[in-house]
């Protein structure tokens, strides 16, 4: 069947069946022309904003792999411990839900608190929009329940002081 002319919606889900072109050998697959194109300034100046140069990876503060491993191991009160002592700061935002800690932010933190929490072996958990240290328990799959209902939580900080 051929398409009307200016039809420009056939062939539908199916365009992938109908080619055009020889093949050189009964094995040897056509090979695809490429369009040489001139480049626009315009691309060339979006490839150099500042909001993408800050996400590269040359920016961010290294990470020790072999220390995050070994931390994402620790059991949740040596853990509070080493936020106590270490960074503070962490440690009065801590929530303890179940075993797991969590750390939650009102804003979105510089590079040197990411890779600080990464380093302690917490991890970011886009659903819940928080960093979670499974603290030595690391579960078969994802859960799907609200899990300070089911575990319960405190914070780290309100137990040390009462």
């Amino acid at each position: 069947m051929v398409p009307p002319e200016g039809d420009l919606h056939w062939p539908p889900c199916c365009a992938g069946f109908f080619r055009e072109g020889r093949k050189t050998g009964p094995n040897s697959r056509a090979q695809k022309k490429t369009m040489k194109t001139n480049t626009n300034k315009n691309q060339i100046k979006a490839q150099s904003r500042p909001e993408q140069l800050s996400t590269s990876t040359g920016n961010r503060p290294k990470i020790n792999l072999d220390l995050r491993r070994a931390n994402r191991q620790m059991e949740t009160e040596k853990l509070l411990s080493l936020l106590r002592s270490e960074t503070p700061n962490f440690f009065e935002l801590a929530e303890v839900v179940g075993k797991w800690v969590w750390i939650q932010f009102s804003d979105k933190q510089s590079p040197t608190v990411t890779s600080v929490l990464a380093e302690l072996g917490f991890h970011w958990n886009n659903t819940r929009q928080a960093w979670q240290h499974p603290c030595g328990t690391i579960p078969d799959e994802r859960a799907t329940y609200d899990s300070r209902k089911r575990y319960g939580s405190h914070f780290a900080a309100d137990r040390q002081t009462a």
